[in-house]
Formats: C-alpha cells, sequence, structure tokens
C-alpha cells in the first residue's frame, strides 16, 4: 500500500519502526519531511505537505513511541 500524506498514523508507525532509536522531538519539520519523502512505500507530492500534516505525523509518532 502506497503511503501519502493523509495517512499520518501509518506513516508514523513506520517512522518508528525504522528509527526505534531517535527521539522525534528533536527533528525540525524540514528534516521529518526529508524522512517521510524517503520512506520506501511513501508515494505523494511533497508539495502538498503542510505544518499541520507534520505536526499529525510527529504526535502520532510520539503516541507510537509509548
Amino acid at each position: 500500500m502506497a503511503l501519502t500524506w493523509k495517512d499520518a498514523q501509518a506513516v508514523a508507525e513506520e517512522l518508528c519502526d525504522r528509527n526505534p532509536e531517535l527521539d522525534p522531538t528533536t527533528l525540525r519539520f524540514t528534516e521529518l519531511h526529508d524522512m517521510v519523502m524517503k520512506l520506501p512505500d511513501f508515494r505523494d507530492d511533497p508539495e502538498k505537505s503542510s505544518e499541520s500534516i507534520l505536526e499529525a505525523i510527529l504526535q502520532a509518532w510520539l503516541e507510537e513511541r509509548d
């Protein structure tokens, strides 16, 4: 299944699985954006991202770590 910006929870789960040692609160949004774009299953326009989407991914990632 291809991931898009609308799949914040699934994107967060993938990031968490791939980066278990990383504290996502240390990331800038530009870094988070780059990480999402590099996910092998991610298929969406980089320009469709927004601060609110990145915040949702970050929040879901934090919840996934708990």
